[in-house]
């Protein structure tokens, strides 16, 4: 973690064929919000992953996100400062790379490459459950077709495609607001249920949430709200990106907390009875509350938020990918695939690598990978609170960057909890998120490591740092 970057100081234009690989400035606070919103997709993942957290933690639902969302603000101040003061397509890992070293930058790509991946399949199997008012499809089917769908879109004009998002997120905002309205308007229980810690037990009667799962519920929760983190990956795409990229993170962390949370809270009270809430059929509850119309309507707005969800994360993704080739992370012919530009000044080869990939994994068992994905999550943000604490030593104390409130002690309780957070997960769910980011550490050792002049070298477009 010592071994220093050198080429953040070198020109990228000094590259032959940079002229090819530099991403349009085209949006603003506003679009940039729009398309970090969408990929946080609050309805799609009210639906599709606060369901599970019902069946686990019942009553304790709320709570849990709730304290997931304040962890989220330390994580959220990381992120703009580290981006303001790195702003790169990369994300986490060209920040990581550049404060804390560059293996420690590679292990944080491979943990973003894992969330990348397996996110997007999963959310768009959902989308057959919501489909059911109209059609009747294989979740498979139905999830390839939202990756394929996304895949296309994810090839047009980052502005195009924020208001596209826009119009989509419009539609899920409104869904999460009926939710919150009869949730509220049919309470069988007062604001105390959300403190009282209780799951439906296998015999239908209260069984107490403890602690322990509270705290192992957080990698779930803190993976609610994850989505904020677009807005570090835009960066290169966000006109003025030292002010820019602070607002649209902190903006879109607020926003998407709210939406989820309070709808959470709603059906938390709401809900008939223990079983019902911890079965988690949002949909079924709906309909009791109201009628099979608003019930269809809600699901059909569902729908569309996954398939915008799929088109945002899409286009995040393929920014992942097309950053590292232009880094030099892969042997050259692969480099020079993944950092090709379209017609539309979008990385359309990465945008196929990564959707295509997406929609065969709809057709792979992915019932542990919820866990894999909140240790990755979890791990992924430990290393960037890392990365914060070195942000103000050298050369980058002195850097024009969005500067977080107290700091340093920000960062290092951030360390403290996530670490925890880490040690209560399932055994198996940490022994593979460990064993690929072992074979992540190998391919550094063997391949990046010994050619370290001209591999792996991040790097920030010349614009950003004027």
């Amino acid at each position: 973690m010592t071994d220093t970057l050198r080429p953040v100081e070198t020109p990228l234009a000094s590259t032959p064929d940079s002229s090819q690989r530099k991403l349009k400035r085209s949006i603003g606070v506003v679009g940039g919000t729009l398309l970090t919103l969408s990929c946080v997709t609050p309805a799609s993942t009210l639906f599709v992953v606060v369901p599970d957290l019902f069946g686990s933690l019942g009553t304790a639902t709320a709570l849990t996100i709730a304290v997931g969302s304040l962890l989220c603000v330390a994580v959220a101040f990381c992120y703009s400062e580290l981006g303001t003061l790195i702003p790169s397509a990369g994300g986490e890992y060209a920040m990581v790379s550049t404060l804390a070293g560059r293996l420690a930058g590679w292990l944080v790509f491979v943990l973003s490459l894992l969330v990348v991946m397996i996110v997007p399949p999963v959310i768009a199997m959902g989308t057959a459950d919501y489909l059911v008012p109209i059609v009747d499809l294989d979740p498979s089917l139905a999830g390839a077709g939202v990756m394929l769908l996304a895949t296309l879109a994810g090839l047009l004009d980052l502005r195009a495609n924020a208001w596209i998002t826009g119009v989509f997120l419009v539609l899920e905002v409104i869904a999460a607001a009926v939710v919150a309205v009869l949730g509220f308007a049919h309470s069988e229980r007062g604001p105390g249920s959300l403190a009282s810690m209780e799951v439906a037990g296998a015999d239908g009667g209260p069984d107490t949430v403890t602690a322990v799962l509270v705290v192992s519920g957080l990698a779930i929760a803190l993976f609610v709200t994850q989505g904020f983190s677009t807005a570090v990956y835009l960066s290169e795409e966000l006109e003025n990106p030292r002010r820019n990229v602070a607002r649209t993170v902190l903006a879109t962390l607020g926003i998407s907390a709210v939406i989820i949370l309070v709808p959470v809270v709603a059906i938390t009270m709401g809900a008939s009875d223990l079983r019902e809430l911890t079965g988690g059929d949002i949909g079924a509850m709906v309909t009791a509350w109201s009628n099979s119309a608003v019930g269809t309507f809600v699901s059909l707005c569902v729908a569309l938020a996954i398939v915008n969800a799929g088109i945002v994360m899409v286009i995040q993704n393929s920014r992942v990918l097309f950053a590292s080739a232009r880094d030099k992370a892969w042997p050259e012919p692969v480099n020079k695939v993944f950092a090709k530009l379209g017609r539309f000044g979008s990385p359309w080869v990465s945008t196929l690598a990564v959707g295509v990939p997406g929609a065969v994994l709809c057709f792979v068992d992915l019932d542990t990978l919820y866990g894999v994905t909140g240790v990755s999550v979890t791990g992924m943000y430990l290393l960037v609170a890392v990365a914060a604490l070195l942000s103000r030593r050298g050369a980058h104390r002195h850097t024009p960057a969005w500067r977080m409130p107290l700091w340093p002690a920000m960062p290092v309780l951030l360390i403290a909890v996530l670490a925890y957070v880490l040690s209560r997960q399932e055994t198996t769910h940490l022994l593979w998120t460990g064993g690929i980011t072992a074979v992540a550490t190998l391919y550094w050792a063997l391949y990046l490591r010994p050619r370290r002049d001209t591999r792996w070298l991040v790097s920030i477009p010349e614009d950003a740092r004027a």
